[in-house]
């Protein structure tokens, strides 16, 4: 109302001082524009629902130095190992990590943590304890910690816990009171056996949770670890579902690998019904993403079994006490000429194997773009990166493939797609820029170091970290330019994100938000 008073009231300005006033309140209000367009949370793994790894900030740095501070906005303390990549929503800065450098003395030893930080200037706000699973360490790997990212909507904020539950938390913490249902924090925060913690302002507050190993049969492989896709009302979510200890046999192999759970209640209301558990090579470790293919909306799933999967979402809630069956569209075998019976005769063939997908499939321009390949630990030294076409009914493995991409050794990583071009990393120590409509490739970087984390195409640069420490900044285009190179000291697993005008970047031991000197 204030600028169109002002507008109005220029009558009464010169023909010539009018013109210059409007032209400069126009330029305010396109910078204001372009200011809230450009900056934005990033509330969840991924560009919107599709999962794409790109983002719409601006004005992000293209140099920064961690032993100078140049660039480097705040720096926080994690535990001594982080796989999480950071979530950035409503103020608040989301990480899971683990126990090793404890900010609570009363929660010692091994524990899984999600940290909770202010954006503004990272001070600690609050935390998630969360006592390790103990049947064996093939459930719950010793002091990987909280290897789930988070959702966040609102003040609420969804995770897959290192224990296999799908949990609602209160984005707040205990700060303002323990909302229920759930009021058991004490009990949950220790192990078994132990005297319960009573939470302080510090802690988190459960507001549901829901036991995927109790009341889905989930046996678990190494850890959790998913990224949970929100849509409505209903989360999607990967169950982690594996092998046992031995690595050659699936305990559960009816157990669901996706299942649908209300986001208001904790209540599940679908699962998958394709019966992936024998065919899971490891483990279940894709997070699931959106298609829209002519205004109809698809679940994107990769199983562990190498195949992905098209679902219909969840329109309504089932009466309590059934659980739908999710409506297969399509799938697609990424490996269609890899072993498909006894698949775990061939674990440590490294010449043989199933194909399994660790990073999550991304849908852009009507197709999907995934990597898949032999298992890091037990696979074949064979990885691909794929593009097929999203649309189609039932088996389209020989009709929907547009190209294939070989990978070196495997990849874990989750590709960019962005203005005709396409980014990926692979364990071959290599980042590589596609053409996302031929597949032929424009340039690859050898980078020195492993690549667990996935490529973020962002201000017209594409970032990357890699297990030996480094981070690679590189011009988004088909010509290869690095525009710098930072040395952490210590690796780096997550994915980089960016919000509201900052970088961030997670190493195993610390959290940095990097943002452009002004």
């Amino acid at each position: 109302m204030g600028v169109a008073y002002r507008l109005m009231s220029m009558r009464h300005i010169s023909n010539g001082r009018r013109l210059g006033w409007l032209s400069a309140v126009l330029a305010v209000l396109c910078l204001a524009l372009w200011s809230a367009a450009a900056a934005a949370d990033q509330p969840q793994w991924g560009h919107g629902f599709t999962r794409n790894m790109i983002s719409l900030e601006k004005g992000l740095p293209d140099a920064f130095d961690p032993a100078t501070g140049k660039n480097i906005k705040w720096m926080a303390q994690l535990g001594t190992e982080t796989y999480s990549t950071p979530i950035i929503a409503n103020g608040r800065v989301l990480i899971g990590t683990n126990n090793r450098q404890p900010r609570d003395p009363r929660h010692t030893g091994d524990r899984s943590v999600l940290m909770c930080f202010d954006e503004t200037d990272g001070k600690f706000l609050w935390q998630l304890v969360s006592p390790k699973i103990t049947n064996s360490i093939y459930w719950d790997w010793p002091n990987d910690g909280m290897c789930s990212t988070v959702t966040v909507e609102s003040n609420r904020v969804y995770l897959v816990g290192n224990r296999g539950e799908v949990l609602c938390l209160d984005l707040d913490g205990m700060a303002n009171g323990n909302d229920g249902p759930f009021l058991d924090e004490a009990r949950h925060s220790v192990p078994a056996g132990q005297e319960p913690i009573a939470p302080g302002a510090a802690d988190a507050d459960i507001v549901w949770l829901f036991d995927m190993i109790k009341e889905c049969g989930v046996r678990q492989h190494d850890s959790a670890h998913s990224s949970i896709l929100l849509l409505g009302d209903y989360l999607y979510v990967n169950t982690s579902n594996g092998v046992d200890d031995s690595h050659r046999r699936i305990m559960s192999p009816d157990a669901p690998s996706l299942i649908v759970v209300d986001k208001r209640t904790g209540r599940l209301v679908a699962r998958d019904k394709e019966r992936i558990g024998p065919r899971i090579f490891h483990s279940t470790w894709s997070a699931p993403a959106l298609a829209e293919i002519q205004g109809r909306k698809l679940i994107v799933f990769a199983g562990g079994d190498g195949v992905v999967y098209a679902f219909e979402p969840i329109s309504q809630a089932p009466p309590n006490g059934v659980v739908q069956k999710l409506k297969k569209v399509w799938q697609f075998d990424c490996d269609p000429t890899a072993p498909k019976e006894n698949v775990h005769k061939y674990n440590s063939n490294r010449k043989e194997s199933p194909s399994n997908i660790k990073g999550m499939p991304v849908f852009d321009g009507g197709c999907i773009y995934v990597a898949h390949g032999g298992d890091l630990w037990w696979g074949k030294h064979e990885a691909w990166l794929k593009c097929f076409a999203a649309s189609g009914e039932g088996d389209t493995t020989a009709t929907a493939l547009k190209w294939s991409y070989p990978l070196e050794r495997h990849s874990m990583s989750t590709p960019a797609v962005w203005n005709g071009l396409v980014f990926i990393a692979d364990c071959g120590k290599k980042v590589h820029c596609l053409d996302a409509n031929t597949g032929k490739p424009y340039w690859v970087q050898e980078t020195g170091g492993d690549i667990w984390g996935s490529t973020l195409v962002a201000d017209g640069k594409v970032y990357v970290g890699t297990r030996r420490g480094d981070f690679w900044i590189f011009e988004c285009s088909k010509e290869k330019k690095v525009l710098s190179q930072a040395a952490f000291g210590s690796p780096i697993n997550a994915s980089p994100m960016a919000a509201n005008g900052v970088l961030y970047v997670a190493t195993m031991k610390n959290l940095y938000a990097i943002q452009q000197a002004r």
